[in-house]
């Protein structure tokens, strides 16, 4: 799925692209504990977080995520945004509570992270 669809889908705010929102993600994960980011998340998702630290964009980067989504209608500061500048992530911010906006996503097709690691399809009852 492309950046494009998942601001489409949340009806999303783009705050940050370092280039077009052509990038695609293969999953996403929606979490509010940088911990379970690590442990959980997969390369190239999509995290969908209410947290708005810096912390969350240098969790991003150690669990090598490719674009952030704030949700709850949550901004984050200056800093935080300056550094995900620096580090090229792109950031929206989504009116939708977390539950709803991962919901959609998972409606048009972007798999979670555990099942982009079994192959299969927990709606499916795979």
């Amino acid at each position: 799925m492309t950046l494009e669809e998942v601001k489409e889908i949340l009806n999303a705010q783009v705050i940050f692209a370092p280039q077009d929102l052509k990038m695609e993600v293969k999953m996403a994960c929606g979490c509010d504990l940088m911990s379970d980011v690590l442990a959980f998340t997969k390369e190239d998702s999509l995290l969908l977080t209410g947290l708005t630290n810096l912390q969350v964009v240098r969790t991003a980067e150690m669990a090598n995520i490719k674009a952030l989504v704030f949700v709850r209608g949550k901004e984050p500061d200056r800093e935080t945004i300056a550094l995900a500048m620096e580090k090229k992530f792109p950031v929206m911010l989504t009116d939708l509570p977390m539950y709803e906006a991962c919901g959609r996503l998972y409606q048009h097709g972007l798999p979670g992270c555990s099942e982009a690691e079994e192959g299969s399809s927990l709606a499916d009852g795979r």
